[in-house]
């Protein structure tokens, strides 16, 4: 598959919530970072899922970057929290075909007081 293919798979199957389709589109070493957290396999990424999309009311994709093997995806998260939307980009690194490497990228400093409610 290609970049674009694996990447909107994954970027889908999160966002509905599909945990087998997203960790079957991630490779071994695989590792996660974002502003809150850091995860070295897929699983532990993923386990806080449902916990964050009941508060996700929708997702509007703004931009997408495609290389060989790389691709940023920026979008608006919308929740039904006091944070409201939160603008993300997250860049993707992959390595024969599956994605190896997430770096998400956002202002924490609004989810820090929901954390415990949201994972």
């Amino acid at each position: 598959m290609k970049t674009i293919d694996v990447v909107r798979a994954y970027h889908d199957a999160r966002f509905s919530g599909d945990v087998a389709a997203a960790v079957a589109l991630t490779g071994t070493p695989f590792r996660f970072e974002s502003p809150m957290l850091r995860f070295d396999d897929a699983a532990g990424h993923l386990a806080g899922l449902p916990d964050f999309l009941r508060v996700v009311t929708g997702v509007d994709l703004r931009s997408e970057l495609y290389g060989a093997e790389e691709a940023t995806l920026v979008y608006d998260v919308h929740t039904a929290t006091p944070v409201g939307t939160q603008r993300t980009a997250e860049h993707f690194r992959l390595a024969g075909g599956l994605i190896t490497s997430i770096t998400l990228i956002f202002d924490a400093t609004p989810w820090q007081a929901l954390r415990p409610a949201v994972g």
